[in-house]
């Protein structure tokens, strides 16, 4: 009983909801001018090459897609976060899909105190109905949400907050409990849950799909922090913060699923908390005003001229093996062949 009770109470706080509910909610009519073409994360195939740790030395090599982060209630351009863009990049490996969230922020962080450090969140559409707007869209109010009032407009949520995690540590994975990383779902801003906890007629597995790391580019510690070391850098550095995560493709959840060279709807937000002062739920900053692209790509096929370059070394292997065999026999011919002389008797002499 105390730990559900610790569990709903993460969603209310931990996930930025407060008392007053409706300020999630726009007032008045809503101005999005989104380019969609522009709202595109790639996601190849690179096995084997991220370790998931939150540093960013191993997507060097990997592009990204770069978003001007503006306030989700309030998409003006004159309200951007002021100190620059969120990189985001993506990968697969066949089995599972990468994420590194990169943007730039003075060191901020207060042990414990989950507002006044920054936060990040992963959104993606489950049903065909989900909008980005309002989380999903679905009308219904706290307590008639079901999947069956809300079909259609389920949104799968992944939310980390820094407050209580040591940088470099991975956090999430297995049971959906208490902690830094979690794995949620959600059909409105009212309607908010941890996979494997909400209204009757949810059956979620209640698993967390997702785990994750956090960095920043001020640590001069490359060895491994314990919780000794926090606040581990200096407040107030220049700097850029690195959040990286990893999920299944496939998973035995009922939420978010993604395919091989298949296209997905996503969203990132961000939450900063500053000139110190905590920030709130729903003063958050989101790359788009409304869902971004995320392409799973299909492994890369070998071109015309990868193959005839291979055909030929092939061909140059072949023919070096088969002068060699004849070599081979004819130097094994000449020292078995047997060395007879001819014999003359004595008496010839």
């Amino acid at each position: 009983m105390v730990v559900r009770f610790l569990l709903l109470a993460f969603l209310v706080f931990g996930f930025g909801l407060t008392r007053r509910v409706n300020s999630h909610e726009e007032s008045g009519e809503r101005s999005c001018v989104s380019n969609s073409e522009e709202m595109h994360i790639q996601a190849d195939f690179k096995p084997g090459i991220i370790t998931l740790d939150g540093c960013a030395n191993d997507w060097e090599d990997i592009d990204g897609s770069e978003f001007s982060l503006r306030p989700a209630l309030d998409p003006d351009e004159d309200h951007e976060y002021k100190d620059g863009k969120m990189t985001v990049k993506a990968l697969h490996d066949g089995n599972n899909v990468f994420f590194l969230l990169q943007v730039d922020g003075n060191y901020v962080y207060s042990k414990g105190d989950i507002k006044k450090c920054p936060s990040v969140a992963l959104m993606f559409q489950i049903g065909d109905n989900a909008t980005y707007h309002n989380m999903g869209g679905c009308k219904e109010q706290k307590g008639s949400c079901t999947n069956k009032t809300c079909k259609g407009h389920e949104v799968d949520l992944m939310h980390f907050v820094i407050g209580n995690a040591i940088p470099g540590r991975l956090y999430g994975g297995g049971d959906n409990s208490f902690g830094p990383l979690v794995d949620a779902y959600a059909w409105n801003p009212h309607c908010r849950y941890l996979n494997g906890m909400g209204p009757s007629g949810n059956h979620s597995s209640g698993q967390n799909n997702w785990k994750g790391a956090w960095w920043h580019s001020s640590f001069a510690d490359k060895s491994g922090f314990v919780e000794e070391d926090s606040p581990y850098s200096k407040g107030g550095e220049k700097g850029t913060y690195y959040f990286e995560f990893a999920r299944p493709l496939r998973t035995m959840d009922r939420l978010q699923q993604f395919t091989i060279d298949w296209s997905s709807k996503m969203s990132v937000a961000f939450w900063y908390p500053v000139d110190g002062k905590q920030w709130v739920g729903s003063g958050h900053y989101t790359i788009n005003c409304d869902w971004a692209s995320l392409d799973i790509a299909c492994g890369s096929v070998p071109t015309d001229a990868s193959r005839s370059g291979w055909d030929m070394a092939s061909a140059f292997a072949l023919l070096f093996s088969v002068a060699a065999l004849c070599i081979a026999i004819f130097v094994s011919y000449h020292v078995s062949r047997p060395n007879t002389v001819k014999f003359a008797p004595v008496e010839n002499l």
